[in-house]
C-alpha cells in the first residue's frame, strides 16, 4: 500500500518574528509563547530546540534556493560566538584598575599589551568582537526581513493541517478525519466547544492554542470560528445555536425545515373536507404539530418529553423524505408512497445518515444512523400510522396510508430477554458499586444504579424524582406488625401518575447525602423541596440541579463496560451493549423470578412499578418462571388427565 506522503510544513510571519526576537537576545520562553505557542508548552525545551533547528535550516535552504550561499550561513551564524571571551577594558580603565594612573602613557600602554596581546590599537572604545556581533546581527536582521518578503506565506483554507501545525499534533488531527484547515474548522463548528473530545490526544489546552492560531489567521484564512465553539454551552442561548446551521429545505431538523409553498400541504391531494376538519392547522406542519400536542406536554419549562421526541423523529424522517426525495407533501401520500418509505428505512443514502447524538443544532445533524432494523422499522410505521390515525380522527385526512403497510414481525423472546442482568451479573456490579464512596460523583453514580434496579423506574423518571414525591406510609406486614415504608410518586408516559415503593435503606442513604452537603437530613423537609434525588451537589450552590439523562446514561455506560473486564469473555460481550434500559428489565425480570427463599412478586405490582398499561406487557419479562408453570402443569395433567 503506497503510504499518503505528508506535505511540507510552510513558513509564517511567526517564524520570522521569533527568529529576529532571537537574533536581538529577546527572552527565549516569551518570544516563543508569543509568535510560536501552538508548537508546544515553553518548557519543552526539546521542541523549542527542535523546532528553532528546522525554522533556521528553512531559512537557509530558502537562502541557496535564491543563489545566495552567503546569507545562508549567515542565517545559521550564532553571534554569540563573537563574545564568548571576556570584554576588553579600555586603556584608561585598565590603568586606574592596575593602579598606572601616574604613570607615562607609554609604560601604560606597554603594560596594557603585555596582558592583553590581542587588544589591538590600544584598546580605545568597544572592544572589536563586541562590534563586529552587532554588525552580524543586523545582518541577519536584514536578511531575515528580505527572506520573509520571499517565502513567507499566508495560510489556506485549502492547506493541509500538517503544513501549518505541530507535526505530532496535526498527525493526531489527521487521524480523526481532519485533514484541512477547512475541514478543522468544519469539525469545530460542528461539535462546538468539546469538539476535542473526538480527537485523541488533544486535549483542552492544544485545543485553545488551535483556536488560537485559527483566531490569528483569520482574515486571510476566511474562516470564522462561531462564537459557540468557544463558549460552555450553559451560556448559549437557543439563539445563538440556531444561528449556526440556517433553515432551509435541505436535510434540517424538523424546527428548521423550510416547507415549500407547492409541498405544504394546503392543497394535500387527501385533505379532508375543511368545514369537517377539527383542526386548526393550516398545513402539514402544524398538523404534526397538533399531533405532537395531544402527545401530553413535556415538563415545567414547555420543552417535549422523551415520547414526544421519538415520535417527532419519526414524523421528522418522513416529513423530509416526502419533500425531499417523493417531490409530496404529506396530506399527498398515497399506500404506494409508503411503501417506498418503508425500503427507503431499510436501505436510506449515506447523505441521510450521520453519528448518533450529534446535536440538532449542529450541521452533522442526520436523521438517521444508518438502516432500521427490524424493531425499530416496526416501531417507526407504527409510529407512523398513529399519526395519520389522528388525523383521520380530526378530518384532516381521508385515509390513512400506513394502514395496509405490512410491519415486520415482532419479537418472539421474552421482552428484556437478551438485555437482561443474571443475577451473578448484579451481584458482581453490586460489589463493585459498594466501592464507589470517596466522592460525590461517585456516590452519586452507585445510587442512581441501585434506585434503577429496585425501582424498575425509566430513565427520564428517575431524574426528574425530587424529595418531595417520597411519603413515608405505615403499612401491616404479613404477621400483623406494623412496618414504615416509602412510596415515590412518579408521572409517567402520557401524563400517568403512580406510586412506586423505595427500599428504606436508599432513602437513608439519600438522607445522609443531603446532610452531607448542608441539607435536612429528613426528607420530607420543607427545605428539601425541589431537591432532586440525583441532585448534583455543587458546592456553594443553594438549589443543586439534577442529572441529566443523557449525562446519566454515559456515566452508566462508561461504569458498565468497566465493569466488564473483570468478568469472563462472554459476561463482558454483553455488558458492553449495556444501557440504563437493561436495569429496568433486569427489575421485573428478577421481582418475578424471585430469588431463594424470597417469594415471587406479584405480576400486578410489577405492573405497577414499571407504569404499564396492560398486564399483558408486563408478563412478557417472565422468563424461566415459565418453565416452572409448564412443569407444574404437566405434573398436574398426569393426574387428571
Amino acid at each position: 500500500m503506497t503510504r499518503r506522503k505528508t506535505p511540507p510544513r510552510k513558513l509564517h510571519s511567526g517564524h520570522f518574528a521569533f527568529m529576529r526576537a532571537l537574533a536581538q537576545g529577546l527572552d527565549e520562553r516569551a518570544s516563543w509563547d508569543r509568535y510560536l505557542g501552538l508548537e508546544g508548552e515553553h518548557a519543552d525545551l526539546r521542541q523549542v530546540r527542535r523546532t528553532s533547528a528546522w525554522i533556521r535550516d528553512q531559512f537557509a535552504a530558502a537562502a541557496r534556493r535564491e543563489h545566495r550561499p552567503g546569507t545562508a550561513r549567515l542565517i545559521l551564524l550564532d553571534p554569540d560566538r563573537f563574545v564568548s571571551a571576556p570584554a576588553i577594558p579600555s586603556l584608561a580603565e585598565f590603568a586606574e584598575a592596575s593602579g598606572m594612573e601616574d604613570f607615562s602613557e607609554a609604560e601604560q600602554l606597554e603594560a596594557y599589551e603585555e596582558a592583553y596581546p590581542s587588544a589591538g590599537t590600544g584598546g580605545q572604545g568597544a572592544p572589536a568582537a563586541t562590534s563586529r556581533r552587532g554588525r552580524v546581527i543586523e545582518r541577519q536582521l536584514e536578511a531575515l526581513r528580505w527572506l520573509q518578503g520571499l517565502v513567507a506565506q499566508d495560510p489556506k483554507p485549502g492547506d493541509g493541517v500538517a503544513a501549518w501545525l505541530n507535526p505530532s499534533l496535526s498527525a493526531r488531527l489527521e487521524r480523526a478525519g481532519i485533514p484541512t484547515l477547512v475541514a478543522l474548522v468544519e469539525r469545530i463548528n460542528a461539535i462546538g466547544a468539546r469538539w476535542w473530545v473526538d480527537v485523541p490526544g488533544v486535549g483542552e489546552l492544544k485545543a485553545l492554542r488551535i483556536l488560537d492560531w485559527l483566531h490569528a489567521n483569520e482574515e486571510v484564512l476566511g474562516l470564522q470560528v462561531g462564537v459557540h465553539a468557544e463558549t460552555p454551552r450553559a451560556q448559549l442561548s437557543q439563539v445563538d445555536l440556531a444561528a449556526v446551521v440556517p433553515a432551509a429545505t435541505a436535510i434540517r431538523p424538523y424546527e428548521k425545515f423550510v416547507l415549500p409553498a407547492e409541498l405544504n400541504g394546503n392543497a394535500g391531494r387527501y385533505r379532508a373536507p375543511r368545514e369537517k376538519c377539527r383542526l386548526m392547522a393550516a398545513d402539514d406542519r402544524e398538523a404534526v404539530g397538533a399531533w405532537l400536542a395531544s402527545k401530553k406536554a413535556g415538563v415545567e419549562d414547555g420543552t417535549l418529553s422523551s415520547t414526544q421526541r421519538a415520535y417527532r423523529k419519526e414524523a421528522e424522517r418522513l416529513l423530509l423524505w416526502a419533500i425531499l426525495e417523493r417531490k409530496k407533501a404529506l396530506s399527498s401520500l398515497s399506500e404506494e408512497d409508503t411503501t417506498a418509505f418503508r425500503s427507503f428505512l431499510s436501505a436510506p443514502p449515506a447523505t441521510w445518515c450521520g453519528p448518533r447524538h450529534r446535536q440538532r443544532w449542529s450541521p452533522l445533524w442526520r436523521p438517521l444512523e444508518g438502516p432500521l432494523g427490524t424493531v425499530a422499522l416496526r416501531q417507526s410505521l407504527i409510529i407512523l400510522r398513529s399519526l395519520f390515525g389522528y388525523w383521520v380522527s380530526q378530518g384532516y385526512v381521508v385515509g390513512n396510508p400506513f394502514a395496509a403497510v405490512a410491519l415486520p414481525p415482532g419479537p418472539q423472546r421474552p421482552l428484556g430477554s437478551s438485555r437482561t442482568l443474571t443475577f451473578a451479573q448484579w451481584d458482581h456490579i453490586d460489589a463493585l458499586l459498594q466501592g464507589h464512596c470517596d466522592s460525590q460523583m461517585d456516590r452519586r453514580l452507585r445510587r442512581s444504579m441501585h434506585w434503577l434496579y429496585a425501582t424498575g423506574l425509566r430513565l427520564a423518571e428517575i431524574t426528574a424524582a425530587r424529595c418531595e414525591d417520597l411519603e413515608r406510609v405505615d403499612y401491616r406486614t404479613d404477621d400483623g406488625a406494623m412496618a414504615t415504608g416509602w412510596l415515590l410518586l412518579v408521572t409517567g408516559k402520557g401524563g400517568r401518575n403512580r406510586q412506586v415503593p423505595v427500599p428504606g435503606e436508599l432513602v437513608e442513604e439519600l438522607g445522609d447525602e443531603l446532610a452531607r452537603h448542608g441539607f435536612e437530613r429528613q426528607v420530607g423537609a420543607m427545605s428539601n423541596r425541589g431537591t432532586h434525588v440525583l441532585a448534583r451537589f455543587d458546592s456553594g450552590v443553594k438549589q443543586p440541579a439534577s442529572w441529566s439523562a443523557s449525562a446519566l446514561y454515559q456515566a452508566l455506560k462508561a461504569f458498565m463496560a468497566e465493569a466488564s473486564k473483570s468478568l469472563p469473555e462472554s459476561d463482558a460481550e454483553q455488558l458492553m451493549k449495556f444501557s440504563t434500559h437493561w436495569l429496568r428489565h433486569s427489575h421485573a425480570s428478577h421481582a418475578l423470578q424471585g430469588r431463594g427463599v424470597q417469594r415471587p412478586v406479584p405480576l400486578q405490582v410489577v405492573q405497577n412499578n414499571l407504569g404499564h398499561v396492560s398486564i399483558g406487557t408486563t408478563s412478557m419479562y417472565l422468563t424461566t418462571e415459565r418453565d416452572e408453570r409448564t412443569k407444574a402443569m404437566q405434573a398436574f395433567w398426569k393426574t387428571k388427565i
